[in-house]
């Protein structure tokens, strides 16, 4: 099979979509980057081309998105009690979804969702941002030891503080008691107020956010 020219201009797109969605990824320290963007993007517009011209092509597209997943659960990990990677996770599968377009020749699809992409990345981040400066909820994880220290102790001070929580897990290991909180605070400073409680508050032996 003699290659198509537009076959070559479909790649060519790819890599500049991949590069667009990559620099964002770089510029912000984020896990998939750069090269790794512009690998995804090239390679799921590399099968979409096989695949129109194989037999079978609904079965390598259906595999590219099972692919896809695999690598998206490669950059989401468990930080102290949060979850992180969520949204890298989410544009390599943008990235992939943008490169099958191209190579199914749906240019303007795949240049208006870049588009989005970087909407949301770029301005819609700030905008994330401003709310949550505004009214936050964090999960603490509080240890303490059951001796010198109760559940009922801890919450009645958390009251006193009138700061707003939900006790949503209780355990206990080694006769150390370990709860975990939803707590909401607004503004910033309401965040270190409920930092230099677990901080300085001797009866506690360590808390994670």
């Amino acid at each position: 099979m003699q290659p198509d020219p537009e076959q070559f201009i479909q790649i060519f797109a790819a890599l500049i979509a991949g590069s667009i969605l990559g620099l964002e990824r770089e510029y912000h320290n984020k896990p998939a980057g750069f090269r790794t963007m512009i690998l995804i993007c090239v390679s799921s517009c590399l099968f979409s081309i096989l695949s129109v011209s194989l037999s079978g092509g609904d079965r390598i597209a259906s595999n590219i998105v099972t692919g896809i997943g695999f690598i998206g659960a490669g950059v989401v990990f468990k930080e102290g009690v949060n979850v992180r990677g969520i949204t890298s996770a989410a544009i390599i599968w943008m990235a992939a979804a943008i490169g099958m377009s191209i190579g199914l020749k749906h240019y303007a699809l795949a240049a208006l969702v870049v588009f989005i992409v970087l909407v949301v990345l770029v301005i819609l981040t700030r905008l994330e941002r401003i709310i949550e400066s505004l009214h936050q909820i964090k999960t603490y994880e509080v240890h303490f030891r059951a001796a010198d220290y109760s559940i009922e102790e801890l919450e009645n001070e958390l009251n006193n503080l009138h700061i707003r929580f939900t006790r949503i897990k209780t355990g206990k290991e080694n006769n150390i008691v370990k709860v975990e909180y939803n707590i909401v605070f607004s503004p910033k400073k309401n965040r270190d107020r409920i930092d230099n409680f677990f901080i300085n508050n001797n009866k506690i032996t360590g808390f994670d956010v």
